[in-house]
C-alpha cells in the first residue's frame, strides 16, 4: 500500500493512499452495507398477511414484540457476520494481518498512536489521500504482548529502561516502532573528548548503559569475541583495533588510501554495515569523509560507543528498507554484515536497496566476507555479477580460524564500481 510523508516539525506525517486492495475492500463494504439494509427494509416490511399481522397486533402484543426482536437480532448476526468475513478478506487482500485493536491487552497508547486520522477537508487533489495514517511495522501484530509492554508508560514521565525489549521487536521486524510519549533515560556524557580526539580516545564504562547486558565494562566485552568484525574492537589503544584499515594483516586486508585512489578524489560520504565499533568510520573521517555506521545493540552497547566516538551510528537492522534517498553515497562498506542468512532472496534484496543508495561510480567495499564453503562464495559471485560491477579489487584469500582451532577459513575482499546504467 502506497505512502506519503509529509515532515511537520520535527515528526513526520504518514498518509494511506487509495490502491486497487483498498478499493476492492470499499466495493465489498458497499455491497456488504446495501445488502444488509436491503434485509432490514425486507424484515420491517414484508407483510405476507395482514389479516393474520392484525390478529396479532390484537390479540398477541407480545408475540409481535418477540417477533421484532428477533428480526432484529437476526439483522445484527448478519452485519457482525458480514464484518468479520470483510475483515478476512481485507487481510487476504493485503497479504498481512493489521493489529486487532480490540483486544483487552491492547496499551491504551497503542491504540491511540495506531488511530486513524481523516483529513479535515476529505481527500487531497494534490495526492489523494484521505487519511492520516501511524507508521509501524505490520510484523509487530506477531509480537502484540511485547509491543503492548512497550506502549505501556507514563505519559510524559520516564520512559521504561526497556531498549533491549525495543531492540528485540526490531529483531522479529516490528519496525519500525510506535513513538512513546515519555522521556528516555539519560545518562550523564561526562569526560567526552572534542572531535577529531575522541577518535581514538577510550570510552569511559560510565557514561553508557549496561542494561540487559551481559557484560558491564568494556574490559569484559574486550575478552569476548562478539562477532567476526569485532574481536577486541572496544580497545582503541592496545589492540589491534588501531591497526585496522591503515596496516594490512593479509592480502584480504585493503588500506583505505588504496581504496579512496580508486574514487579518483570523489568519495566523501559513505555508508558502513555492521561496523563494530566504529573503526571503519572513524579511520575515514580522519580523510575527511563522513561514515554513517548501521548497528544494533547486540551484547554490547555499540550505538552508544560510536556515538562518543565523534561518528554517527543507525540504529536499524537490515531487514528495514534504508532510510536514504536513491544514488546518495560514494562508498558503500560491508564485512560479515552481508552474511543475513535464511533464503538467498534475503540477501538479494539487501544488495538490491545497497545497489539503490550508492550512485553511478560510487565503491562497493566487501572486506573480508566469510565464505563458510565454495558453494557460498560462488552464490554470492553469481549476484555480484547480475549487478554489472566493475571489479577494481578481487581477492580470494584464506585466514587461520581464530577461535584458536587452526582451520583455514576462506575470505573474500573486494572493490566493485557501480555503473551508470540508462
Amino acid at each position: 500500500m502506497g505512502s506519503v510523508s509529509l515532515k511537520i516539525g520535527d515528526g513526520t506525517a504518514r498518509f494511506k493512499r487509495a490502491t486497487l486492495c483498498s478499493s476492492a475492500v470499499n466495493i465489498l463494504m458497499l455491497l456488504s452495507v446495501v445488502t444488509t439494509n436491503l434485509f432490514a427494509l425486507y424484515a420491517f416490511t414484508y407483510s405476507p398477511n395482514d389479516n393474520k399481522i392484525d390478529h396479532i397486533l390484537h390479540h398477541s402484543p407480545h408475540k409481535n414484540i418477540s417477533l421484532i426482536s428477533e428480526q432484529v437480532s437476526l439483522i445484527i448476526r448478519e452485519i457482525d457476520s458480514s464484518q468479520k468475513k470483510l475483515a478476512q478478506m481485507e487481510k487476504e487482500l493485503l497479504g498481512y494481518e493489521t493489529i486487532d485493536l480490540s483486544r483487552p491487552n491492547i496499551a491504551a497508547e497503542l491504540k491511540l498512536f495506531l488511530q486513524h486520522h481523516q483529513l479535515p477537508l476529505g481527500k487531497d487533489s494534490r495526492t489523494g489521500i484521505t487519511e492520516m495514517v501511524a507508521s509501524v511495522g505490520h510484523t509487530c501484530e506477531k509480537s502484540t504482548d511485547l509491543l503492548s509492554q512497550y506502549m505501556t508508560y507514563k505519559i510524559s514521565g520516564p520512559c521504561p529502561d526497556d531498549w533491549s525489549l525495543a531492540q528485540k521487536l526490531i529483531l522479529r521486524g516490528c519496525e519500525p516502532l510506535p513513538r512513546r510519549r515519555c522521556f528516555a533515560k539519560s545518562i550523564p556524557k561526562v569526560g567526552l573528548s572534542p572531535f577529531p580526539i575522541s577518535l581514538w580516545k577510550p570510552i569511559s564504562d560510565k557514561i553508557v548503559s549496561w542494561s540487559g547486558l551481559g557484560c558491564k565494562n568494556f574490559n569484559c566485552l574486550n575478552t569476548k569475541k562478539l562477532s567476526r568484525d569485532c574481536s577486541d574492537c572496544f580497545n582503541l589503544v592496545n589492540g589491534t583495533e588501531s591497526q585496522k584499515f591503515v596496516k594490512a594483516r593479509s592480502k584480504n586486508d585493503f588500506l583505505i588510501d588504496d581504496v579512496l585512489a580508486l574514487g579518483y578524489g570523489g568519495i566523501r560520504i559513505g555508508f558502513d554495515i555492521g561496523g563494530g565499533s566504529g573503526t571503519f568510520a572513524a579511520r575515514m573521517a580522519e580523510k575527511n569523509v563522513t561514515v554513517i555506521t548501521n548497528t544494533l545493540n547486540i551484547d554490547a552497547p555499540f550505538s552508544e560507543f560510536i556515538a562518543a566516538r565523534g561518528l554517527f551510528p543507525l540504529f536499524l537492522s537490515l531487514d528495514h528498507r534504508f532510510p536514504f534517498y536513491d544514488n546518495v553515497f560514494d562508498l558503500v562498506h560491508v564485512g560479515s554484515g552481508l552474511d543475513v542468512g535464511g533464503k538467498p532472496e534475503k540477501l538479494d534484496f539487501l544488495m538490491f536497496d545497497l545497489d539503490r543508495i550508492m550512485r553511478p561510480g560510487g565503491l562497493f567495499w566487501l572486506d573480508n566476507f566469510y565464505c563458510a564453503n565454495d558453494e557460498k562464495k560462488k552464490a554470492l559471485t553469481r549476484l555480484i555479477e547480475k549487478f554489472g560491477y566493475k571489479k577494481l579489487k578481487w581477492v580470494v584469500g584464506e585466514k587461520v580460524d581464530g577461535s584458536g582451532s587452526g582451520k583455514s577459513e576462506v575470505y573474500l575482499s573486494a572493490v566493485l564500481q557501480k555503473p551508470a546504467r540508462v
